[in-house]
């Protein structure tokens, strides 16, 4: 059986330009790694905050069988900032309380601009999407606030198991699941 597949998007024109280097997605990949007991594959990309080039790579890793893609940037109250616009053009259901959870631990961790991000989580097939800041500091204060769920919900939707590390994060399952 092969490892389960997770996608990694950075959204960010000056990435994508080569103007700076990416560290978001690296610092997704870091933090799932400490996270995942259970072996698993990274399928990484670096878009432009263009909304038909990010809808059309969250389709292009739910087709190639990702169970969790995590995208970095793009949340924000800027123009270019159209990262929910396009998860809302391709995902068919939306999971708010993502958004709520890794707003609240950022407002608790003193970012008061925390309250102008619009990150969220949904479903795009049999993958859980779910948008991170673009600031790498703030992305284990967000994956620590929503990572405990993520598994579980990957099992409702009919992915693979994924078994967390238990000495860095305790994942939740209802008993017997």
């Amino acid at each position: 059986m092969s490892e389960p597949r997770i996608g990694i998007v950075t959204v960010s024109d000056r990435a994508t330009l080569g103007v700076y280097a990416d560290e978001s997605g690296p610092a997704i990949e870091a933090a799932l790694r400490d996270y995942l007991a259970t072996p698993c594959a990274f399928e990484k990309r670096c878009v432009a905050d263009e909304r038909d080039v990010i809808a059309a790579t969250l389709r292009e890793l739910a087709a190639a069988g990702c169970c969790l893609i995590c995208t970095t940037g793009g949340t924000g109250p800027a123009p270019r900032d159209v990262t929910p616009e396009a998860i809302r053009d391709v995902c068919h259901k939306e999971l708010p309380g993502f958004g709520e959870q890794m707003r609240t631990a950022s407002l608790q961790a003193g970012v008061p601009t925390a309250i102008l991000s619009r990150q969220t989580a949904a479903i795009l097939d049999r993958a859980l999407v779910v948008t991170l800041p673009g600031k790498p500091a703030s992305i284990r204060v967000c994956l620590d606030a929503v990572f405990p769920a993520i598994p579980y919900c990957i099992d409702l939707i009919g992915g693979p198991r994924l078994e967390g590390n238990p000495d860095v994060v305790q994942v939740f399952r209802p008993k017997g699941k």
